[in-house]
């Protein structure tokens, strides 16, 4: 068990009640909050259900006025902000800027200019019942409950956190244990917005307050997390009829053709192997490179890595910061272990930094085949594995040999070509010849399929699913009666059979 984790368990063991926060790049106490049993989050859904009833009488572009100012907050306090993302999570500044609020700002205000446009009533033609009319109106759901992860704890749940307002809903977050005070600071600038304070609750505790937040009769779930835990979650609103959004794990390949730039392609493939110290849901996680440019595509990634300037995070120069959980240092090295013995190589990195903090060095592995952990598992960690092949179909073949299909990549100068693999790759999200930044583009939807979810979020799908499309038929030409009205009788039968043989004919 690492330094941290250990000191982490013996405050926990101390007093089971409350959990502490420690910086991952230097094992500073950061902070205390409260493990929250089933009462207190009960209580929490409870205030937020009452302010919703207020705020879903809003106009949507009231609502809207009204998250902007939260926008605000965030841009107006953005250093700050970045700060404690960095602080608590590890990683950059840079990246906390760039990956985090910059996200979320841009994706309030995206929504913010739309929200009226998209859940507007949709009207439905009716192909048949030329009498009537109908329409779709969409509905807040409620209480929106968001278990979030530690990853990226604050652009993955306060993108969420806004649009579910903008639905109408109120929502109550309850973010990872190891990244609590981030969830708490994004509290604090959403009061300083001057919206309803109990509209949007956060919750703090372990597992069991997760659970807890859905049993307290919550009207949607969304989770981020892993596939073990989001079946645990799928199963638990299941049984209660909640409906849930649910982004998982993911195994990202990257399929590099032969005519590739690369150049770039290095750069592009050590940047999302990298970034967060590689704990991104869509990191690079293999490489499938065509045998003729797999030596000289090494030798660049390589070097590329070998240039990183890894350490303390608050730092304005760093390129890498550290890790956020020593848990999930023990499986990267294990990832690796399993490697190696069955043959694979490691160029660059592969070992953990001495000293309090939680940083592993970027790495490079070849020599890789398909049956290694490290090719079949997700990794979350800076690691990059690389697998030579023979051609294209080889490539997407062994790309969709996974459990898992949240987001790939294809590096190609042939843009038709890009688009045509991309197009056979099983997963949510392909991006060609670039990494990871879709998720920073909110009218664009995210999740996957196979075993890395259910659902989407971002786009006009992801705000539409935080509402209830209810249908709505009325007359536009009142009759005395319809065809289908009783009295029942052999001649509207016989009338009945005509009409259907004239329609169909």
């Amino acid at each position: 068990m690492g330094a941290v984790a250990a000191r982490h368990e013996q405050g926990a063991q101390d007093n089971p009640n409350v959990i502490v926060s420690r910086n991952p790049a230097t094992g500073e106490v950061l902070g205390e909050v409260a493990d929250q049993g089933p009462e207190e989050v009960r209580a929490a859904v409870a205030r937020a259900r009452l302010a919703q009833r207020d705020w879903r009488a809003l106009p949507i572009r009231d609502r809207a006025r009204r998250v902007l100012a939260l926008r605000d907050q965030v841009v107006s306090r953005a250093d700050e902000l970045c700060e404690a993302i960095s602080r608590e999570g590890g990683k950059t500044r840079h990246e906390a800027l760039s990956m985090e609020v910059m996200v979320v700002a841009d994706l309030a205000t995206w929504f913010a200019k739309r929200a009226h446009e998209i859940l507007a009533p949709e009207s439905i033609p009716l192909h048949l019942l030329k009498n009537r009319a109908s329409y779709v109106h969409y509905v807040p759901r409620g209480v929106v409950g968001i278990i979030a992860p530690w990853n990226f704890p604050f652009a993955i749940p306060m993108g969420e956190v806004v649009m579910a307002l903008l639905a109408g809903n109120g929502v109550v977050l309850k973010p990872s244990e190891m990244t609590p005070l981030v969830a708490r600071k994004a509290k604090e600038l959403y009061d300083a917005a001057g919206l309803p304070v109990d509209l949007f609750q956060v919750v703090t505790g372990r597992g069991q307050a997760g659970a807890a937040l859905i049993d307290a009769g919550i009207d949607y779930c969304i989770f981020t997390g892993s596939t073990v835990t989001g079946r645990k979650v799928a199963a638990a609103c299941g049984e209660r009829l909640i409906p849930c959004t649910l982004e998982l794990g993911g195994k990202a390949p990257a399929i590099v053709c032969a005519d590739a730039d690369l150049d770039r392609t290095a750069r592009a493939l050590a940047w999302g192997a990298f970034a967060n110290s590689g704990q991104v849901c869509v990191s690079v996680e293999r490489v499938y490179a065509h045998e003729s440019v797999y030596d000289e595509l090494t030798r660049k990634v390589v070097d590329v890595a070998q240039r990183l300037r890894q350490g303390d995070p608050a730092r304005g120069e760093t390129d890498l910061g550290a890790m956020t959980w020593d848990h999930q240092v023990e499986i990267v090295e294990e990832r690796l272990r399993q490697a190696e013995a069955a043959g694979a190589r490691v160029l660059a990195g592969g070992r953990r930094l001495a000293g309090p903090g939680l940083f592993f060095q970027p790495t490079v592995v070849t020599e890789c085949t398909q049956d290694m952990d490290v090719m079949r598992k997700e990794i979350f960690g800076p690691v990059l594995p690389i697998m030579r092949v023979r051609d294209d179909e080889e490539a997407v073949r062994l790309a969709n040999d996974s459990h898992l299909g949240l987001g790939a990549y294809v590096f190609t100068r042939d843009t038709q070509r890009g688009k045509r693999l991309a197009e056979q790759i099983e997963a949510g999200t392909v991006m060609v010849n670039d990494c990871l930044i879709t998720y920073g583009a909110p009218e664009t939807p995210w999740g996957g399929v196979k075993k890395s979810g259910l659902g989407r979020t971002h786009a006009a799908q992801g705000l539409r699913d935080l509402c209830e499309a209810r249908h709505v038929n009325y007359d536009r030409l009142a009759l005395r009666r319809e065809l289908w009205w009783y009295p029942y009788s052999d001649r509207l039968y016989r009338r009945t059979l005509g009409l259907l043989k004239w329609l169909f004919r």
